[in-house]
């Protein structure tokens, strides 16, 4: 099955390095019948990854622009993958991307997904070393990202789990952390069913799995949630990046549609 789109691609304007028109024309030469980008939500504790307001406002004018100059050759959806900790957009995205980057320790923000050594610092500073109290805070806020953002997609579930290849620093089969990941799904999927199946951790070799893991896929298909396929890209050579080994693992999770965003709406295409 070969997934002609992706939604989840980063730009400059936030911590992206492929331009949006290289990546738009990567796109074309891939085949694609649509592509949206979804630039971070600006968080004034950590801006560097995020787009503020002037930068949010130029990338809504080129994404808008290079929309119209392609029309012919491919869909181009302009979106936001937006974080709970974030205020409003300063545009009207065509599709939200909910996510959760960070837990609030009271004293700061602390990220999960920028380094192994800070997650380790955090760790070791706030939860006393014990890194599944870590992921328990992490579903917490996770839980709310759908309810908070509004979300169309909710963004890497798991992403707790990105230095933790080979459960280096915890158990993922331990019944802390599957209790806490299983009751976050679970509430989170009342708010949004669209869960996507993300390869950019591969692509970035931190992980060897997309997210989500086998079993939360399993719970989502047994709960009538679906799925959208994203490489989560920041740069134009990740588009799609083993897209055709993730079908594979949603097949053997059970599940026989994909959704994707065609003509304006969201679209069941058979794996």
């Amino acid at each position: 099955m070969n997934i002609k789109s992706n939604l989840h691609t980063h730009t400059p304007y936030c911590d992206g390095s492929s331009s949006i028109e290289d990546v738009i024309l990567r796109a074309i030469e891939l085949g694609y019948e649509s592509i949206g980008f979804s630039g971070h939500s600006f968080t004034d504790f950590d801006p560097l990854p995020s787009m503020n307001n002037c930068e949010a406002e130029a990338y809504e004018r080129e994404v808008k622009s290079l929309k119209q100059k392609y029309k012919d050759k491919i869909e181009v959806y302009l979106g936001i993958e937006q974080d709970i900790f974030s205020p409003e957009p300063p545009f009207k995205p065509d599709y939200i991307i909910g996510s959760a980057h960070y837990l609030d320790v009271g004293t700061e923000k602390v990220s999960v997904d920028n380094t192994a050594e800070l997650a380790c610092d955090a760790v070791k500073k706030y939860f006393f070393g014990d890194w599944l109290s870590f992921a328990e805070k992490y579903y917490e806020s996770a839980k709310d990202a759908a309810r908070i953002t509004g979300c169309d997609i909710v963004g890497h579930f798991d992403l707790v789990t990105k230095f933790n290849e080979g459960n280096r620093y915890f158990d993922e089969n331990h019944i802390r952390y599957r209790t806490a990941a299983i009751d976050a799904l679970r509430y989170e999927i009342d708010y949004c069913n669209l869960f996507e199946i993300n390869t950019g951790g591969i692509y970035r070799k931190k992980r060897t799995a997309p997210y989500p893991a086998e079993f939360l896929l399993y719970e989502i298909n047994r709960l009538g949630g679906e799925i959208i396929f994203s490489s989560d890209s920041h740069d134009s050579a990740s588009l799609g990046y083993m897209f055709s080994e993730a079908v594979e693992i949603a097949k053997k999770c059970g599940f026989v549609y994909a959704k994707v965003l065609k003509n304006g709406v969201f679209k069941d295409i058979k794996l």
